[in-house]
């Protein structure tokens, strides 16, 4: 008598369980894809909105680089099964695609013709110069110094710039003005206590005619602009240090615990923080616009470097690059990071400029010394044809 393995299925009813997980797992995929779909492209509207009006949609805008990564995870997920869904996602990822661009860029290693009248540009938040010796380095100080030597740029931006006037080991301004060739200087204070100040430089090989500043209220963030006579011809440069967010302690803790998967109190730390982003957000809406219309009005052509604060996914980089070219996008390569701290890694440092002008050799330099990397370019000043 012929007995029957209960543990054998037959194969049409193992096939038929085998596609109903499957189906079960792509409805899960599939509402996933939704909510990330639905997010990308609420992202898109970061950069038009000013969160002033609606400041959680700047989160979508912060989050946009994971966005990306997790639509074209859904391209692979469907693709892999021949399924036509995958199409969805990547018509979303490329429906922003001038905002993709503001992030990565692929552009020739063509080297600039030196012959052309040009100017080498550099901008760089400095964080005081490592003054309360963040990186446990004591060597960290002079060596951002040479680096800046060593680049000899012929106008540089500082942002968080710090100088001691009673003290030679930590008078920055000093030993700038000495180290290299950018000798004529803006300086504006934002807080100073006895001989110690913090605030913005501009470093300049050429004179300076005008000096001016664009306050901002209740903050220690600011914009200065110089006035500088390049061979006779005036452009006006901004320097511009918008909003910090100003994280403390226990949420650098916190976004590290999460990373490190340990225990955390994550409603009252996320709460702390989400406060902090949507202060940061709507404080920078207001600067962005200020220095937008005073950039609008400039009677010169005009650079702009400095800390946004803020990714290209944002009201703050669309309003203030709007009538203006991205040294990056123009002559950058890769991903364009210039943050290197702690949270996720963003680009949120800039040289832009008019549209006059041409860039080249835009550079990173992937030196930790602050938290932010230095930026460098050329700017053909010639006008173009």
């Amino acid at each position: 008598m012929n007995t029957i393995d209960q543990n054998t299925i037959p194969a049409p009813q193992a096939k038929k369980k085998k596609k109903g997980k499957r189906q079960f797992f792509n409805s899960i995929a599939m509402f996933c894809n939704h909510i990330v779909a639905i997010s990308i492209l609420v992202s898109y509207l970061a950069p038009h909105v000013s969160p002033e009006n609606f400041w959680f949609i700047a989160l979508f805008g912060l989050a946009y680089p994971v966005l990306v990564m997790f639509n074209l995870l859904f391209v692979l997920y469907w693709g892999l099964q021949l399924k036509k869904r995958a199409f969805y996602s990547l018509l979303i990822v490329f429906a922003g695609w001038f905002q993709l661009r503001e992030y990565v860029q692929f552009n020739s290693s063509e080297v600039a013709d030196k012959s052309k009248n040009r100017i080498k540009i550099m901008s760089y938040n400095v964080k005081s110069f490592d003054l309360y010796n963040w990186n446990n380095d004591t060597t960290t100080r002079s060596k951002m110094l040479n680096l800046i030597a060593d680049e000899s740029p012929d106008i540089i931006c500082f942002q968080e710039f710090y100088t001691h006037n009673k003290d030679s080991a930590r008078n920055n301004l000093n030993n700038l003005v000495n180290l290299q060739k950018a000798k004529n200087t803006h300086l504006e204070y934002v807080a100073s206590k006895g001989a110690a100040s913090w605030g913005a430089a501009t470093f300049s090989t050429y004179p300076i005619v005008n000096k001016g500043k664009i306050s901002f209220e209740n903050t220690n963030n600011t914009c200065i602009y110089s006035d500088i006579d390049v061979n006779g011809d005036t452009i006006r440069v901004y320097n511009i240090h918008l909003q910090s967010i100003h994280f403390g302690y226990g949420d650098y803790k916190f976004v590290e615990d999460i990373i490190n998967n340990n225990e955390t109190e994550e409603l009252e730390n996320s709460k702390n923080i989400l406060k902090r982003l949507k202060r940061a957000f709507i404080k920078r809406s207001t600067q962005t616009e200020l220095v937008s219309e005073h950039i609008e009005k400039s009677p010169y052509p005009v650079i702009v470097c400095g800390d946004f604060n803020d990714p290209p996914a944002s009201y703050a980089y669309h309003t203030i690059s709007k009538n203006l070219s991205d040294s990056f996008i123009e002559s950058g390569n890769g991903f364009g990071r210039t943050y290197s701290g702690k949270f996720p890694s963003f680009r949120i440092d800039y040289i832009l400029h008019s549209n006059d002008y041409k860039a080249s050799d835009f550079r990173t330099i992937r030196e930790k010394l602050s938290d932010h990397f230095p930026l460098c370019c050329y700017l053909h000043l010639e006008k173009q044809q």
